[in-house]
């Protein structure tokens, strides 16, 4: 859900986005942003090139943008308070897991470093949001370990819901309401042709998801779990 932002605000939001996005490693295209953001694609580009001006992003013609150091500097710090919010929210007041992005999203602008230093000390310097994502620490330092996306897990072979990439409150109800939330040992049985929806299997019961969805939940594979 889109709200009313300062300039300031709207840095922050478009370079926090193409974080997420995998742009501190790889190019991330203008319509990937535009469609995460809700925005159209022209007034997407009009900011990119802004951002490219600032100093926060490089643009490579026909790939797409990465961060700078600076501006990965910026993304990671916004993603620091939105987590650590988070964590508040679903720890402390005992809110929804699924509702609580939106909400730190909006309260991640509203604070200082002061504050977000506090609530870290707070909450006993958590490393990963309710989602499984983790926080940046006060350097700007996040530690990334070895996930893939559940779409890479084949037919056969178990994995651990690690995390779930930022996205929409109706997804993670979606999810949530299915179990799929980070902790959870899942087991592919199957997966439909034509990028057909994967059958999973855990705790007696299976469920179809979609590729797309798929897409979003990251996974440490255990492949020793594997049928012959």
């Amino acid at each position: 859900m889109r709200t009313q932002t300062t300039g300031h605000e709207s840095i922050e939001m478009y370079l926090k986005t193409v974080s997420e996005l995998g742009g501190g490693q790889e190019p991330v295209s203008i319509a990937e942003i535009a469609e995460r953001l809700g925005i159209t694609a022209v007034s997407t580009n009009e900011m990119v090139k802004r951002l490219v001006g600032l100093g926060f992003l490089d643009h490579e013609r026909y790939k797409g943008v990465t961060l700078t150091d600076e501006g990965r500097a910026i993304a990671y710090n916004v993603m620091r308070r939105q987590r650590l919010w988070e964590c508040f929210l679903v720890d402390k007041l005992q809110m929804n897991w699924a509702g609580v992005y939106e909400i730190a999203c909006r309260l991640e602008h509203a604070t200082s470093s002061v504050l977000a230093e506090a609530l870290d000390e707070y909450l006993d310097h958590p490393t990963v949001c309710p989602h499984g994502n983790p926080i940046p620490n006060s350097e700007g330092e996040v530690t990334l370990d070895d996930k893939v996306t559940l779409n890479a897990i084949t037919t056969g072979e178990s994995a651990r819901i690690v995390s779930i990439e930022p996205t929409s409150t109706e997804i993670y109800a979606y999810l949530q309401e299915r179990q799929l939330q980070p902790g959870l040992v899942v087991k592919v049985v199957d997966i439909a042709p034509l990028q057909g929806p994967m059958t999973l299997q855990f705790n007696g019961t299976q469920i179809a998801l979609g590729r797309n969805l798929a897409e979003l939940i990251l996974v440490l594979p255990n492949k020793a779990e594997k049928e012959d």
